[in-house]
Parts: structure tokens; C-alpha cells; sequence
């Protein structure tokens, strides 16, 4: 049995490689109080109170403390509303908060989510065995030059965690259309099991040399089809509806934003978490100041280059002063990204 390696990232543990799943039932007990497990599919999590140690010769061995009279239970992921689910299709990483995620409010902040984000389902691919190249190409995808290209996310804060706090973040994939992959991320507090952010995305198809949508090849629909978790989203469509936008009606504006080179991923377009932080910079400083992001619906539209100049663009919405509706758009025109966000007082423990 191959060993299992894991690699350093944006915070994550050493220990933390995926959700744990055992396809045999092949348990006897050893001599030093632990167990033997024979001919399994196993990914290690990490486990409270447990110690995870792997020997050769197709052998992993558990050691256990002094409680081998507890039943352990191997897979005890905790799903949506608190349900124990025993499903190898829902993925799992963990993650410390490291200082570098932080921000001026002494939080991790809405980029760094939804990097984890981002990274959690990177894991996930590589976990069902079809990452090939680029972030998330498939074999199919790739021989037919493919990439995925975002075209939304949802994401809903109950509470952001703060500097060395361990968290876990769960993803899983759900149908979404002909042409379109669903994805569901929970991140919860790893030692309460207390939700702390929900999110949704859905990723489409782009043709890497001619940058056109793709529709999906049924190669490629094969490769997702048996992952699928047949389950409605996380949030509420409704809510995360955009409406259409009057540029000449914005009322803060930033101009003269580029995208650097560092802002490229490797697939050689604009990451999708830097052009939020570029269609945030015309917030108002001292809105920023008192208020926090809560809820933020980002909606892409088109990719843009290292020499387009960009605006960002921030309103009010009139119903209620803590919500905002942006555009991040091109000076030729061009509409970017389109977003709305929800915000709540600093002060104030809960929302509305």
C-alpha cells in the first residue's frame, strides 16, 4: 500500500489529507492496543485525540490511547445541519489561521475564505484521482486544452475565525445544468464543529487557446457523473440574484486599477479572489471601518488582461444603507465582475 504525503499550504496542517474513508471491514486487533487495517482505500484526517502513524508492507497501523473498550467510529465527518454523513464524496481539509490571513479587523479575511475555498476543491479533484493539470483539469479536460473559468460564488459568513484558530472545510460537488459544475463548501470550527461560512460556486468550461466557453464533453460529464451529491444548494438562488446595474448611477468610484502579474494564476488569467478584493476597493474606507462583510454574491463575466485599466464601482442600495451593489468594468466599457454584498455594524453579535 502506497504511502500518503501532504504538502504545506496557505495554513494548512501537516496531518490534514482529505476526508477519511475505509472500503474494508479487515480489523483485528494488534498487541500494542491498536488496530491493523488490510486492503483499504484509506486518506487520514485528522482525528482528536488519536495519533496517525503508516507502515510498510500494505499495513497502516492506528495507535489508539487506552480506549479500546469505545467503539471508533472511522467516519464521522460532520455534514450539513449537524448529520452524520458516511460518504466518501464529501472532501475535507484542515486549516490554522495564520497571521498573514488576518486583517484590519484582527479576522481572516473574506480572500483569504474563499482561497480555502478554492484550495479545499483543488484537493478534491486531485482525492477522486483525475487531476491532470492546471487548477482542476481532468485527462479529458486536458487533451482537449480545457480549463474551468468560475462563473459565480455565493459565500454567507456566520462568523469569521480569527488568528490560530484550526478550522475544517468540507466540498462536495452537486448537478447544476448541462454545462455547468455545482459546488458546496462548509467551514466549520474544527474543535466546536460550529459553522462559521457556507458558499456555493458553479464552474464552467473555457477553451484555453480560443478563451470561448465550452460545452461540456461527455468524457469529461463521466468523470464527474459518479461524485455527484444529489442534494439542493447550501443558500438560497433568490438571494444571490443580481440586478442590472447603471454604471452612470454608482455612487463611489475607483479608477485606475490593473491587474499585476502576481494576480495571474496558472492558468494565465486573473485569479478569481483578486478581482474581488479589486471590485471592493471603492467601499468607502469609513464604511469599512465600521461595518463587516457578512454576505457577498460575486457574478463573473469576462476575463480581462494585465494591461486593461479597470473601474471599481460601489452604491447603496436604497431599501437598506448595509447593502452595496459593485461593478468592476473595463474604461472601454466592458462589465468585469458584477457583485452584491451585506454587511452588519461591527458591533453588533448577531444579524438581523
Amino acid at each position: 500500500m502506497a504511502s500518503t504525503s501532504t504538502t504545506m499550504m496557505l495554513g494548512r496542517e501537516a496531518n490534514s489529507l482529505g476526508t477519511l474513508r475505509i472500503k474494508s471491514k479487515a480489523f483485528r486487533p494488534s498487541s500494542s492496543g491498536g488496530v491493523l487495517l488490510f486492503q483499504a482505500n484509506f486518506r487520514a484526517t485528522s482525528m482528536k485525540n488519536s495519533q496517525i502513524t503508516m507502515n510498510v508492507a500494505g499495513v497502516r497501523h492506528l495507535k489508539l490511547p487506552d480506549r479500546r473498550e469505545k467503539e471508533f467510529d472511522l467516519i464521522a465527518d460532520t455534514f450539513v445541519l449537524g448529520k452524520v454523513e458516511k460518504d466518501s464524496r464529501i472532501f475535507s481539509e484542515n486549516y490554522t489561521v495564520r497571521s498573514y490571513d488576518m486583517g484590519p479587523n484582527h479576522t481572516a479575511t473574506i480572500q483569504t475564505l474563499m482561497n480555502l475555498l478554492q484550495e479545499t476543491v483543488l484537493g478534491h479533484f486531485r482525492s477522486m484521482g483525475v487531476l491532470k493539470d492546471g487548477l482542476g483539469s481532468t485527462p479529458e479536460m486536458s487533451a482537449r486544452n480545457l480549463i474551468w473559468i468560475l462563473s459565480n460564488t455565493h459565500v454567507v459568513v456566520d462568523r469569521y475565525p480569527t488568528w490560530n484558530d484550526d478550522i475544517r472545510v468540507d466540498t462536495w460537488f452537486i448537478p447544476s445544468g448541462k454545462n455547468f459544475l455545482g459546488i458546496e463548501w462548509i467551514i466549520c470550527d474544527s474543535k466546536t464543529g460550529q459553522t462559521l461560512t457556507r458558499a456555493s460556486s458553479k464552474l464552467m468550461m473555457m477553451n484555453k487557446g480560443t478563451r470561448k466557453l465550452s460545452e461540456w464533453p461527455e468524457g469529461v460529464r463521466r468523470e464527474f457523473e459518479p461524485q455527484y451529491i444529489n442534494r439542493p444548494p447550501l443558500l438560497d438562488k433568490d438571494s444571490s440574484r443580481l440586478p442590472k446595474l447603471d454604471h452612470n448611477k454608482m455612487e463611489y468610484v475607483r479608477n485606475g486599477l490593473t491587474p499585476r502579474w502576481n494576480d495571474l494564476d496558472i492558468n494565465q488569467h486573473v485569479n478569481n479572489v483578486k478581482y474581488v478584493g479589486m471590485m471592493l476597493e471603492s467601499v468607502p474606507i469609513s464604511f469599512l471601518e465600521s461595518h463587516e462583510l457578512y454576505d457577498i454574491t460575486v457574478e463573473y463575466r469576462r476575463e480581462c488582461a494585465m494591461d486593461d485599466v479597470l473601474q471599481s464601482l460601489t452604491s447603496f442600495c436604497h431599501e437598506t444603507v448595509d447593502q452595496c451593489f459593485h461593478l468592476l468594468r473595463s474604461e472601454c466599457g466592458a462589465v468585469v465582475v458584477r457583485g452584491k454584498t451585506k454587511w452588519k455594524p461591527k458591533h453588533a453579535k448577531n444579524l438581523a
